[in-house]
């Protein structure tokens, strides 16, 4: 931390001296220049996206404009469906049985980003009240999800769907699932061969793909991040062909916010979507690139926030100002995790009329 303030302070600081604050691809390139390497290990990549970040910021304060409307201009109208992290497992929850990182409920039937974010946080509070009436552990995660001792996907997506219907709710008209496998966690070392370090299995690729495939059958689930590892180029491209006409396929280890990755990605035929993060690739000018190449070739995009965050707002601003119409950023607890739900709700006020709520438009798939 205090090498990438020196680094702002001195090198970052020259190198921007007269500088338009609003010409970000300009500002970014600068500081690209002056770093002088491909993954910004000089100048740091937290260094140079904190001021790619003040940039903007700083712009859109001096237009008198909110940062959406600075990065997305007119277009800036449609609110994200939220992909609300409610159950952790896998590393994120050690004494949980789950192998599966994490499992979300996405408000499809919502009117509006206010109501979804209602109807998420009443289905929160009956999971948490099934969850304490069977013994089980309610305190919350990293992310404000709950880590209990679930044993299998099948009774964790089951026990999520007894909430939604506690609720008053019904699942896959009102809420679909959600899932981050993080199978990158699984991999032996040997591209296309896992284990699940907590249930002992070991899969080749196309048993693991038949294993998503007989939820996906089952359960109305409409997403499933980094179903396989990121170097299982052939796995992926036959999961894409068996499945991506049904669920959004996304990648976060696979494609790392990265144009490069994506590019090969598209060519290949892998995947549907993209897990966006500001901080993989390190400058909001290369996140707008990779959101656009992903747009263009039909994926979608999915705006999110990382496991450990602060209670910066950008990641919600730039949601709606590229129109991604999805935000992966926790449970509706921990006030790191609420700061983007807030802001959202603010944007979706600001807006009035004009604002759109997205639901299953949100996604390119027939599920």
């Amino acid at each position: 931390m205090t090498k990438a303030v020196a680094n702002i302070n001195t090198v970052i600081n020259e190198a921007l001296k007269g500088k338009d604050a609003s010409d970000i691809y300009a500002v970014d390139a600068a500081m690209k220049a002056a770093d002088g390497t491909k993954d910004k290990s000089n100048l740091g990549a937290n260094a140079i996206l904190a001021v790619s970040i003040a940039s903007c910021r700083a712009a859109a304060t001096a237009l008198e404009i909110p940062l959406y409307r600075f990065l997305g201009g007119v277009n800036a109208n449609r609110l994200p469906v939220p992909m609300m992290n409610i159950v952790n497992g896998g590393c994120h929850a050690l004494s949980s049985g789950l192998d599966v990182q994490e499992f979300m409920i996405m408000p499809v039937g919502a009117p509006s980003f206010k109501e979804c974010l209602r109807w998420c946080a009443e289905v929160f509070h009956a999971l948490a009240s099934i969850l304490k009436e069977r013994g089980l552990a309610t305190s919350v995660g990293d992310e404000g999800g709950f880590a209990p001792a679930l044993k299998s996907d099948e009774e964790a997506i089951e026990t999520i769907l007894e909430a939604v219907k506690k609720a008053g709710y019904e699942p896959g008209s009102d809420f679909m699932i959600a899932m981050d496998a993080a199978s990158s966690e699984w991999k032996t070392g040997t591209v296309g061969e896992y284990k699940l370090p907590k249930a002992g299995t070991v899969y080749t690729s196309g048993q693991l793909i038949n294993h998503w495939k007989a939820l996906v059958e089952k359960y109305p689930i409409i997403s499933i991040e980094d179903a396989l590892d990121e170097e299982d180029w052939e796995g992926w491209k036959k999961l894409t062909a068996e499945l991506g006409d049904k669920v959004q396929l996304v990648g976060d280890d696979l494609f790392v916010t990265n144009t490069e990755r994506l590019s090969k990605g598209i060519e290949l035929g892998c995947g549907n979507s993209i897990l966006i993060k500001l901080n993989q690739i390190g400058s909001v000018s290369e996140t707008l690139e990779a959101i656009k190449m992903a747009h263009n070739a039909g994926y979608t995009a999915v705006t999110s926030h990382r496991s450990g965050e602060t209670e910066d707002t950008t990641i919600a601003d730039l949601a709606v100002a590229l129109n991604t119409c999805q935000i992966k950023t926790g449970a509706p607890s921990r006030s790191e995790r609420v700061a983007k739900y807030n802001q959202l709700l603010r944007i979706e006020e600001e807006l009035g009329a004009s604002a759109v709520y997205p639901q299953k438009k949100a996604f390119h798939v027939s599920k």
